[in-house]
């Protein structure tokens, strides 16, 4: 064969060989590179979707991404509706999921749901949203010692209204049930302002929800708040006492924060856990986070993601508790 055509001959093969390995070699696409939703698992109004609201806004104020945002309420199992259609987005770094810890630890630590922590990819993990046992201002309980003296004369009379059956604000009032002996029932609603505006019409006694919530209406003082779930006593009710100075040692709150479904690229997770960095440290968050007495506190990715899996050992005894923790 002549020198000059199997030259050509190689040539081609080899141009064609690398061609076909170009994708593979091919420079990542910057992140992000098309819409971002957020998922979150409650109705609009509720204290997660008004997180995921605010932090959206904070991105598209302060220009952090070029990419529209929005947020999509998935909601229905407690949060296991959500759950699901993050886990079924595997690889898909453009879907953010909207973490209230609760809800989300619980559902985790249930064998039946199949949503382990290998489902997801933790971001960042922002602020605790603290609980509270809330009344309206007429109600006949002004302190929390009389509302559980209520309850433990009258055992299952007084009913509380939460979120759902798995989330914090249910999860609290269990910890209160442990702590002091008294037994409640309690309804549940798709959001946590649904579950305090039941209160404010007077069709549900008390509710266990975050303060944040209601803070529109303890301001308004048609609501009271009998005790936090705080370490300390929040700056903005300083007459309120924490159940820990009361004695009983409940502390909880609903942490809020972002992940991804699994096996997404690290790249991107870098990239969107320095874009959360960023809103977390904007004077809006700051301002928010103390207008609504979060414990403000940032981990990012690798941080966060051992903090879950610390709480999620803590999570499996309320979850066999209450019956969910058999196998599936």
């Amino acid at each position: 064969m002549n020198p000059r055509n199997r030259f050509q001959i190689c040539w081609t093969v080899l141009a064609g060989i690398l061609i076909a390995l170009a994708p593979a070699y091919a420079p990542a696409q910057a992140y992000p590179s098309k819409p971002i939703e957020f998922i979150v698992h409650v109705n609009p109004g509720g204290g997660t979707d008004v997180f995921a609201r605010l932090v959206m806004e904070i991105i598209t104020r302060e220009k952090l991404v070029s990419q529209p945002m929005v947020v999509q309420s998935r909601t229905g199992g407690a949060g296991a509706v959500a759950f699901n259609y993050v886990k079924s987005k595997r690889g898909e770094p453009h879907t953010v999921l909207t973490i209230a810890t609760g809800s989300f630890l619980t559902a985790t630590a249930r064998p039946d749901l199949d949503l382990g922590p290998e489902h997801f990819t933790p971001l960042a993990f922002f602020a605790r949203d603290p609980q509270g046992v809330m009344v309206l201002t007429t109600s006949p309980w002004r302190t929390f010692k009389e509302l559980i003296n209520h309850a433990k004369r009258e055992p299952e009379a007084i009913v509380c209204a939460v979120t759902s059956a798995t989330g914090t604000g249910r999860q609290t009032l269990w910890r209160i049930e442990r702590a002091t002996g008294a037994k409640f029932k309690f309804v549940t609603f798709k959001a946590g302002s649904e579950a305090i505006l039941s209160v404010l019409g007077g069709h549900v006694p008390f509710s266990t929800e975050n303060v944040s919530e209601a803070w529109a209406h303890i301001e308004a003082k048609k609501m009271r708040v009998l005790a936090v779930t705080t370490e300390k006593r929040m700056p903005a009710l300083p007459d309120v006492p924490t159940l820990t100075e009361l004695g009983y040692k409940v502390q909880i709150g609903t942490g809020r924060g972002f992940g991804m479904p699994a096996g997404v690229p690290k790249e991107a997770v870098a990239a969107m856990e320095a874009i959360l960095e960023k809103a977390h440290r904007s004077a809006l968050w700051r301002d928010y986070s103390q207008k609504n007495m979060y414990e403000d506190r940032w981990m990012g990715s690798a941080e966060f993601t051992k903090y879950l899996a610390e709480q999620r050992v803590a999570q499996r005894e309320f979850v066999e508790s209450i019956g969910l923790g058999g196998k599936p």
